[in-house]
């Protein structure tokens, strides 16, 4: 039996998560786990439908994007999973989709704003939308450039990965991140319905105005901070 098999179940039961939760239509997307100790992390091989995905199809590869074990060719965005990985050391999972409203955000190149507090749940910001990427970054190594496509954008926002962990890339589409790769999961479901509540928002009224800084930190709060009493102890 591989060394790697259950990292290979797990990433297995993340990938199948997202066809289940509507997020993924075809082949369009990917989760990857990672296991620090080792090395290295599992991903979704490339172009295999989700209905006919086994666990001993997922992929292992290292934090160059070079394959440790598995006879199929890792997702085309390896190397995006490999820089964040690699960068941001918090974090144990990555998911990628082309979910519909996420990516309508993306695709006009646009922040969703915080609009209520369904968003404030998860996060204080805005959803951020990394610029188009140069023509060099094109030209070169696409994949590892959208990693740093994304570093570099929460950098210049002065944006940390464990408070924020999504993030859109113009005219592409969503990724999410967590500290396990269940929560990246989750964290692409909540994305997904946030972009469509917002959207939903602007189009009733365009002149939407964003939530109150004191809703905005309350909810957040109640759920994430020190004194956080939002479910059960």
């Amino acid at each position: 039996m591989s060394q790697y098999q259950d990292l290979k179940q797990a990433c297995y039961e993340a990938n199948m998560q997202l066809p289940k939760l509507g997020l993924v239509l075809f082949t369009f997307g990917n989760a990857s786990v990672v296991d620090r100790d080792k090395g290295v992390f599992a991903i979704k091989p490339s172009g295999v439908p989700y209905d006919t995905l086994r666990p001993e199809d997922i992929v292992i590869v290292d934090f160059d994007a070079n394959t440790v074990e598995g006879s199929g060719r890792p997702s085309s965005d390896t190397k995006t999973h490999a820089v964040l990985f690699r960068h941001w050391p918090e974090i144990g999972g990555i998911v990628h989709t082309h979910s519909t409203y996420a990516t309508a955000w993306a695709q006009a190149q646009l922040d969703i704003p915080i609009l209520g507090t369904t968003h404030a749940d998860h996060l204080t910001a805005d959803v951020p939308c990394a610029p188009p990427m140069d023509d060099a970054m094109i030209a070169g190594n696409y994949e590892h450039q959208t990693g740093w496509q994304i570093i570099n954008e929460f950098e210049k926002r002065g944006l940390s990965p464990r408070e924020v962990e999504m993030v859109l890339l113009s005219n592409h589409a969503p990724f999410t991140w967590g500290k396990t790769v269940e929560k990246a999961v989750y964290n692409s479901a909540v994305l997904e319905e946030v972009a469509r509540m917002a959207y939903l928002s602007c189009t009733l009224r365009p002149d939407v105005p964003r939530l109150k800084q004191a809703l905005i930190q309350k909810h957040y709060e109640r759920k994430h901070g020190a004194n956080s009493y939002y479910g059960q102890r």
